[in-house]
């Protein structure tokens, strides 16, 4: 009888570490398998939409309002007038350029100007109190240096 729980607590110990093994087996599988149900990664969040720049109207005259909108459009000036060019832009920020020439492309004035994003107006003017000479001029818009508008004027 001795005999037989000997061999059968022998027995029963060696299942006993058959059955521990294979836990540990289990064990070490589950930390190195990836769980079956994973949420995908979030999808990346788009760039915000942008809007190139563009000009969208020219105007000259000799006075703006508050809006920085001409308000009588002309192309004819007096000597002593302060000339306005109005420029409407829309889109991105960018930078606007008006570049002022007499006729042989002799350079009056240049001015730059920041323009922020969206619809804006922007004013440029140039005077001259002893009066300007008679004759034809121009004025050279540019937006982010490249040349986009340009409106022909006289002064008489």
């Amino acid at each position: 009888m001795i005999r037989n729980r000997i061999s059968l607590a022998v027995a029963a110990a060696l299942i006993a570490t058959v059955a521990l093994a294979g836990c540990k087996k289990k064990d070490e599988m589950a930390t190195t398998t990836p769980p079956a149900t994973t949420e995908p990664a979030p999808a990346p969040m788009p760039a915000p939409a942008t809007t190139p720049a563009t000009v969208t109207s020219v105007d000259l005259g000799s006075a703006v309002g508050a809006d920085n909108k001409v308000t009588m459009a002309a192309t004819s000036f007096a000597t002593k007038d302060t000339i306005h060019a109005s420029v409407a832009t829309d889109g991105d920020a960018a930078k606007l350029n008006a570049k002022w020439t007499y006729q042989d492309g002799q350079t009056v004035d240049s001015q730059d100007k920041d323009v922020p994003a969206g619809p804006q107006v922007s004013d440029f003017s140039i005077s001259k109190p002893d009066g300007w000479p008679s004759g034809k001029y121009k004025v050279e818009i540019s937006l982010n240096g490249a040349v986009v508008q340009s409106r022909d004027f006289e002064v008489k």
